[in-house]
């Protein structure tokens, strides 16, 4: 009876969290390089927090019930500076609070940029988007997702990937013959870096992708606010003003730039809860006025 038991806790717990985690690339990785890198799981008191050192990215697949399926997806980027991925706090909760709204949801553990692993590091991380965004596409009908409703979410450095995905799509940096569309349809971006200039950047995130030294291309190139345009995606911000990590400069120089080019996006700032400060409060509290976006912006049902 108690071997029972221990099958259907383990069986339910398998069904509850995520339903199957996938090599991000099906062959080689691209701009990698070998070097024996060893990943490393961080823990606090024996709690999973999330990763360093990553070389081999995955995408965690999260997928809703058939009967509550929207057809709506997100691939979700946790942030860390571009030195770790808050994977738990950043990625599998806000994974669960989709799924709970029949939105399927993609975990991306993308790579960091490092010159031990990458030949370009400043571009690993935005190939794993794209990666992400193509595969999400590939697999639509097998997911029971609609193509034109995938969108991409990003916290903090994980915003800054995110925002360079929703404005650098027209150039590909994987391979990609199939000619799939690596445009995200909506951006979701949470307390973001989004500049990389000495006024607004957090300066370890630019550090870890650009290096100490960037030059004034480099600078302009992954300052994403600069890179805004008329086919930018529809975006959802949020941040707070008392930010002390990264300046609500960010999220409020982006938001005018797409104000400026016509594109639908809403923001919702807080007066105070310094960074991260959606991870100290319930799910089903800070997202409601995102799911509320979704659905009246065409989204979701």
């Amino acid at each position: 009876m108690k071997q029972i038991v221990m099958f259907f806790l383990l069986f339910v717990s398998l069904h509850s969290s995520a339903q199957q985690i996938i090599s991000l690339y099906p062959s080689a990785i691209p701009n990698s390089k070998p070097y024996p890198m060893k990943e490393i799981r961080m823990e606090n008191n024996g709690q999973f927090l999330g990763y360093r050192n990553i070389a081999s990215p995955t995408l965690n697949v999260y997928l809703p019930d058939e009967k509550t399926a929207t057809g709506t997806a997100v691939i979700i980027c946790p942030g860390g500076g571009y030195g770790m991925e808050s994977y738990r706090l950043e990625g599998t909760i806000i994974a669960e609070a989709f799924v709970s709204q029949g939105i399927a949801a993609f975990i991306l553990k993308y790579r960091l940029p490092s010159d031990s692993t990458m030949i370009d590091k400043t571009i690993g991380p935005l190939q794993d988007a794209q990666q992400a965004i193509k595969t999400v596409r590939e697999h639509a009908a097998e997911w029971k997702l609609d193509t034109a409703k995938i969108g991409i979410m990003g916290f903090s450095a994980g915003g800054h990937l995110a925002s360079t995905a929703g404005t650098h799509f027209d150039k590909s940096y994987i391979p990609n013959e199939e000619k799939i569309s690596l445009r995200p349809d909506f951006m979701i971006l949470i307390y973001p870096v989004i500049s990389m200039t000495d006024e607004l950047t957090h300066k370890g995130s630019r550090e870890n992708l650009l290096g100490k030294a960037p030059n004034a291309a480099q600078i302009k190139l992954f300052s994403n606010e600069l890179q805004v345009n008329a086919n930018t995606p529809p975006t959802w911000l949020t941040h707070t003003g008392d930010d002390k990590v990264v300046t609500v400069e960010n999220s409020i120089r982006f938001y005018q730039e797409l104000i400026r080019n016509k594109v639908a996006a809403e923001m919702h700032l807080y007066p105070k809860g310094n960074h991260g400060f959606v991870l100290s409060l319930p799910t089903d509290e800070w997202m409601q006025p995102l799911f509320a976006w979704m659905k009246k912006s065409g989204f979701v049902k």
